[in-house]
């Protein structure tokens, strides 16, 4: 065996050094994935909003920067509660979130004006207020008190309506009912405003309340009431389209400081693309658990537009002023979203 000198010893020792501290990091810089973290608190179901909007996501994100960015998404409330998840991306513990904008006003009450009833006509209404200055304003606002961006405005799986074990198809009908709404003062007061009795109830325990009598009925979206089976307990639908409540996909500061300015444009192309494909997909479920429900033995009513419009300028003159005095920056908003109701 050839014996080596001490100083070719040296040298190969070095030339080995270098490999390690400049060659093999530059490797893994070049193959290194941005992995965010992503909250959901429904479960990985294509009759899921939340996980229907995230498989196009990640397609997305695929096509666009391949590997360099990978979204790890979590279901079902896996990463905790949404009240403990919007917490938890506040400090960028959780990169990003999907939800309803609802749990949002816990940290910005400004973006609870989203919740009142009768704001938006259509989810198409919705997307042209959030889409244009009024989603930019309430991003900002979100922005500037927490640290946060809403990356997106997308869409439910249809309005939320009124049913009922026994049929309502006006508001002498609804007047005395007890109505399971979440516990929320903008769904509490509109359901008041409407002359029902709103009843704050978790919705885990909505099927027996509605099956014993504790409750008249409730407020939902078609697709919920199809999946947890509540037209088990209910059978009558009255139409009230009362709400087409957003759903956000909110991410920390934290998160977009992660992701490398050169693949930001295409990140951002990603979440704009997902939403338009998620709001048509959104439309189309609406439609078919309706005449789903329809199958099961669900009747419907529509609300006559003459008490829709006078429940709607009922709200505005009492719940929508209200608010905007409460917080001041909200009232140009609410002259925004009239603006656009043509």
């Amino acid at each position: 065996m050839t014996s080596l000198s001490r100083r070719q010893l040296i040298q190969a020792a070095g030339a080995a050094s270098i490999a390690a501290t400049v060659g093999i990091p530059s490797i893994s810089r070049a193959q290194a994935t941005v992995a965010l973290r992503f909250s959901a608190s429904m479960t990985a179901d294509e009759n899921a909003a939340h996980y229907v909007w995230y498989q196009r996501m990640a397609a997305n994100l695929k096509a666009a920067v391949g590997d360099k960015v990978r979204l790890d998404y979590f279901p079902n409330s896996q990463l905790g509660k949404e009240s403990d998840v919007v917490q938890q991306v506040k400090v960028g513990a959780i990169d990003m979130m999907v939800s309803g904008s609802s749990i949002w006003a816990t940290v910005l009450p400004e973006i609870g004006m989203l919740d009142l009833g009768y704001l938006f006509d259509s989810y198409a209404h919705a997307a042209k207020v959030l889409d244009g200055g009024v989603g930019a304003s309430l991003n900002d606002m979100l922005q500037k008190r927490v640290g946060c961006t809403v990356l997106t405005w997308a869409s439910h799986f249809g309005p939320r309506n009124v049913y009922t074990k026994t049929q309502v198809k006006s508001l002498a009908d609804i007047k005395g009912l007890k109505l399971r709404v979440l516990p929320t003062p903008a769904f509490i007061e509109t359901f008041k405003v409407m002359g029902a009795i709103p009843t704050p109830i978790p919705f885990g325990e909505l099927y027996i309340a509605a099956q014993t009598g504790v409750v008249d009925g409730f407020e939902h979206d078609a697709g919920t009431v199809l999946a947890s089976k509540l037209n088990e307990v209910t059978k009558s639908c009255w139409l009230t389209e009362h709400l087409f409540g957003p759903m956000t996909v909110v991410a920390s500061r934290r998160c977009l400081d992660k992701i490398p300015a050169e693949l930001r444009p295409a990140f951002m192309k990603a979440v704009a693309d997902s939403t338009v494909q998620q709001r048509a997909i959104a439309f189309d479920k609406a439609t078919s658990a309706i005449e789903e429900l329809k199958k099961k033995g669900m009747t419907f009513f529509a609300m006559a537009p003459t008490e829709r419009n006078a429940v709607r300028k009922e709200m505005e003159a009492k719940l929508w002023a209200d608010f905007g005095k409460q917080y001041a920056s909200t009232a140009p908003l609410f002259a925004a979203v009239n603006a656009a109701r043509a």
